[in-house]
């Protein structure tokens, strides 16, 4: 039986699950930034049809990409959640940096594949700015309710992980300021396109910051509202 998605099977070698967290991250940005490029070429102007194609299309990839490499890897595809699982004991505290390492070199492969679909330059420089405090805020919320989620999903309904999370990151597309980032190496990878799914550098940081905090407290909320939460069976799996 495979062990609830982001809990990563022991039996897996960790080439084999940094190997799922690449595909997963890398096939994740290409859908991130090349839908953005599809639905802004086709909404002619449009950004509220741009951005529904760019939600819909990241919510679906999610779920299949969290289904389909979870019971390998974990499908973290994301470095605050890898350090959350790696702090409550779902993940070898060794392994968090080839996780980490290989979800920000796979988003960046990401990005450059999604330029070559679309006949772009290989790497360009984000331009939209993003930053201020309503921004900031907006991806503490974004990445407080993905890790809600997750390890909400994980304590009472496991099999619904992938569901839950593609729902909340197409719904959080739509009602945070900041369209949802609530990943650090998307958020650093964003920074390499100069297409609709763009942040320009310099916001970078403060959205880092952001997402660092946001998944902290998240995590301390669960382990308290979710009530032996880091005692769960599938936490010494792995």
């Amino acid at each position: 039986m495979s062990a609830p998605p982001l809990s990563p099977v022991p039996s897996y070698s960790l080439a084999r699950r940094v190997a799922a967290e690449a595909v997963g991250t890398a096939g994740l940005l290409a859908v991130v930034v090349g839908s953005g490029i599809m639905g802004e070429r086709l909404a002619e102007g449009n950004d509220a049809i741009a951005l529904l194609g760019n939600s819909i299309a990241t919510g679906a990839a999610l779920w299949v990409l969290i289904t389909v490499l979870g019971p390998i890897s974990g499908a973290h595809f994301n470095p605050v959640v890898s350090a959350v699982m790696a702090a409550r004991g779902a993940l070898r505290a060794r392994d968090l940096a080839p996780y980490v390492l290989v979800q920000i070199v796979a988003a960046l492969i990401g990005v450059v594949a999604a330029h070559l679909m679309f006949g772009d330059a290989v790497f360009t420089f984000g331009t939209k700015v993003r930053t201020g405090g309503g921004q900031w805020f907006a991806e503490f919320v974004a990445t407080f309710g993905l890790l809600v989620v997750i390890l909400g999903g994980l304590s009472v309904r496991p099999n619904l992980v992938p569901g839950l999370v593609a729902a909340w990151i197409t719904a959080a597309y739509w009602f945070t300021a900041s369209t949802s980032f609530a990943n650090p190496a998307v958020t650093f990878a964003r920074a390499f396109t100069d297409t609709f799914a763009n942040i320009r550098p310099d916001d970078v940081p403060g959205f880092l910051l952001a997402q660092v905090a946001g998944a902290a407290a998240g995590w301390l909320l669960c382990r308290w509202l979710f009530r032996d939460i880091d005692s769960e069976p599938t936490r010494s799996a792995a």
